[in-house]
């Protein structure tokens, strides 16, 4: 086992600024993630020649691949930080920021532009109130509840977007996590009074026409999110309503 962990990161002083790569090292632990890694490296952010630097920048918060915040490329595969475990990861360990979403500094980028598509889509179910579980409210069986758990654990993180091909700062994609979303707020049995607005607004540019089907989302999913299932069953929908649109 080697006493040391090596890792490779492309760093970016400034959104506009050029990128470079810097290595640092430090002392092999067992159990070491990549945000345990970088921590170390804030601490001490010397380079292996003896430079001091400024220490790393990147995003995380919960540490159990709940919340979506650390997404970045690690040995070219975008994934969770604070589930990738380095002794589980080839050395040098490459570190880089998601390609598709502008990058803030070093590893943080802005991924805002997912959630501008979840507030496009509407992505929310609407409630005045809450409702008398006496009283007539909506229910959902055990199965459907099951399916939708599937796609209510989408974390916002990035990782299926970096992956898709559609999916870029050229491309009005909406990408697979928003249209995902659409598939489990259509679902829900008060979402579904908004199912239409939802229908239309991913029938326009950047909808989900502009799925070209490679499905590398669903392989990089860290929540194994069945991506590609959404998909296929709002292109059902959509073709419904796209008849109903012109039978009026």
């Amino acid at each position: 086992m080697n006493d040391s962990i090596e890792l490779r990161i492309r760093r970016q002083d400034r959104p506009k600024s050029q990128p470079y790569w810097q290595t640092f090292r430090i002392p092999h632990k067992q159990g070491h993630n990549i945000v345990s890694a970088l921590m170390m490296i804030r601490n001490e952010p010397v380079t292996p020649d003896g430079e001091r630097v400024e220490p790393v920048v990147w995003e995380f918060n919960c540490m159990e691949e709940v919340c979506g915040a650390c997404s970045m490329i690690i040995n070219g595969r975008p994934q969770q930080a604070c589930s990738a475990l380095v002794d589980e990861l080839a050395q040098p360990i490459v570190l880089e920021p998601l390609g598709k979403f502008p990058v803030v500094r070093d590893l943080l980028v802005n991924r805002s532009r997912i959630f501008e598509g979840l507030k496009q889509v509407k992505a929310w179910v609407e409630i005045d109130g809450a409702w008398d579980v006496h009283q007539g409210a909506p229910r959902i069986s055990p199965q459907v509840w099951s399916e939708n758990h599937l796609f209510s654990r989408c974390m916002s993180c990035g990782c299926c977007m970096e992956a898709c091909p559609q999916f870029g700062p050229d491309s009005d994609f909406l990408g697979p996590a928003v249209l995902a979303q659409v598939r489990l707020m259509n679902s829900h049995p008060t979402g579904a009074y908004d199912r239409e607005a939802r229908l239309h607004a991913i029938m326009g540019d950047g909808g989900l026409s502009d799925c070209g089907n490679a499905q590398n989302c669903v392989q990089v999913c860290p929540k194994e999110i069945p991506l590609t299932t959404a998909i296929g069953e709002l292109g059902r929908q959509v073709s419904r309503q796209l008849v109903k649109d012109i039978l009026g």
